[in-house]
């Protein structure tokens, strides 16, 4: 079974994590599809001037099935993704679903907002998640958070780290060796 995964891409994401997810993804075999926010397919420019063109329009992919939705962080990147009710719902249905949900950098805000971190433990960047008074939410400084089918993470430093974990989860250690492997990491 190949796992679908689905990357929501708003203007000013940060293009570090987002670029290293889909590669991270993509040489484990994962079907990954990027989406925009607007109503074509456009480049968006992210949080440091890359441009990255997605792979589809959202309102064209909302309706299928996935296995992972990630969210790469950024600013504002993530108050685009916050501000765009279809991600809160995609989110909401996702965790309803008994779905993987994970977000890195400033997005776990998101997942704050859709009210899916109550009663878990989490991370973000630093200070993201402390005005939004979320009750409940464990927060730890560890690179990577895993609560059941919530996984957060730190920020750009840290975004190979959870690509990699999100690897192992959905797809087993093996998948995980093999795909470190040819990163030749130490």
């Amino acid at each position: 079974m190949t796992v679908k995964v689905l990357i929501p891409m708003a203007e000013g994401c940060e293009e570090l994590e987002a670029v290293t997810l889909i590669n991270i993804f993509r040489r484990a075999g994962f079907a990954v599809v990027t989406a925009g926010l607007g109503p074509e397919k456009t480049p968006i420019k992210c949080a440091r001037g890359t441009m990255i063109v997605p792979d589809r329009v959202l309102d064209r992919v909302l309706n299928e099935e996935y296995d992972l939705v990630v969210l790469p962080g950024g600013q504002p990147g993530t108050d685009n993704l916050m501000r765009d009710r279809r991600i809160i719902d995609l989110v909401r249905n996702m965790a309803r679903q008994d779905r993987y949900v994970a977000a890195i950098c400033a997005a776990p805000m998101v997942l704050g907002k859709a009210g899916i971190l109550e009663g878990k433990s989490a991370t973000s960047y630093p200070g993201c998640l402390d005005g939004m008074k979320l009750a409940g939410v464990d927060y730890r400084e560890a690179p990577v958070v895993v609560d059941g089918k919530i996984i957060t993470s730190r920020g750009p430093g840290t975004a190979m780290d959870f690509a990699l974990k999100l690897v192992e989860i959905m797809a087993g250690d093996g998948v995980r060796g093999q795909v470190e492997g040819g990163l030749q990491r130490p």
